[in-house]
């Protein structure tokens, strides 16, 4: 009889630095021994535009997602990084990230169509 073990849910706590765009801020991160160290985390599960896209309506896009995603997580907020892996780019982080009030912001930002889901691979173009 195969018999599954179900983990508890673990979320590192991070406090809210620097906004780079819609789906991407910096935060720090308090380690074990009361280490602090400074992060980039990408929003995992969204893709949105981006700030130096290929055309107008993408620049101005990304800007409003930009915008919404300093309201959600404002500096100085704390939010949960849940289900936290390696990025491709050195010194970034991909992560669930969830707000006080328990909502993944990722999931907030494609409610509102400020991006579209995201689960890895080729991204879509955001210009026609």
């Amino acid at each position: 009889m195969l018999m599954l073990a179900v983990m508890p849910a673990y979320a590192t706590p991070a406090v809210v630095n620097y906004i780079f765009d819609g789906d991407t801020f910096a935060a720090y991160v308090k380690l074990e021994d009361g280490i602090k160290i400074s992060v980039r985390v990408r929003l995992m599960n969204v893709d949105t535009p981006e700030i130096h896209g290929a055309c107008a309506r993408e620049i101005e896009m990304a800007n409003r997602a930009k915008n919404r995603l300093a309201e959600l997580i404002p500096v100085g907020s704390t939010v949960e990084l849940s289900k936290i892996k390696d990025d491709k780019y050195l010194g970034r982080i991909d992560a669930h990230v969830i707000m006080p009030d328990g909502r993944d912001v990722g999931d907030v930002l494609v409610h509102e169509k400020l991006g579209r889901p995201y689960s890895g691979g080729r991204r879509a173009p955001w210009c026609d």
